[in-house]
């Protein structure tokens, strides 16, 4: 991959990433704090866990592709920070550190974007590529979790279009 095709792809990739991100703070934001310590399975995150694990990969997955390489340490994927408790606290921390973060990936360079990166010895891609993987792993995550608000007594929100809490409405404009 050259540095033109790369940044093309990055803000493809971005843009479907900005598309995602309103509905996936919906879906964090239906989660009723009272109940969530909801999980469905002993062997599933609850929905607190579940939403700052999505929250956590996706500002993991952008720091590292604008370090241009991939570490476990710092990836917040199981302790909660500081002064983060409700959920609230985690959409807080979403809207304050995700949205810069996007901004300094759109400054990276094509060359920085085409450079090949290490993903732990499984594979080698253009770093570019590793923002297809953050998109895909929020929208998983992001499925896996609204399944859990009604059993919560929750509102599913509307996703790809309507959901029977949140009827599709088409806009004034059609």
């Amino acid at each position: 991959m050259n540095p033109e095709q790369a940044t093309f792809l990055m803000h493809s990739m971005i843009g479907g990433f900005e598309f995602e991100s309103p509905t996936t703070r919906k879906v964090i934001a239906a989660i009723p704090d009272d109940k969530s310590s909801y999980q469905p399975d002993p062997k599933a995150k609850n929905a607190k866990q579940l939403a700052w694990h999505i929250v956590a990969s996706e500002e993991w997955f952008l720091k590292s592709v604008i370090a241009g390489g991939f570490n476990m340490e710092g990836d917040g994927e199981e302790k909660l920070p500081a002064g983060v408790s409700t959920i609230d606290d985690i959409l807080a921390y979403y809207d304050k550190n995700v949205p810069p973060l996007v901004e300094q990936v759109r400054k990276l360079s094509g060359e920085k974007l085409a450079a090949p990166v290490d993903f732990f010895g499984v594979f080698k891609q253009p770093n570019v590529t590793y923002l297809g993987f953050l998109l895909n792993h929020s929208v998983h995550h992001r499925g896996q979790l609204s399944t859990y608000l009604r059993p919560m007594g929750s509102k599913v929100p509307s996703i790809y279009g309507g959901s029977a809490d949140e009827p599709f409405q088409a806009s004034a404009q059609a």
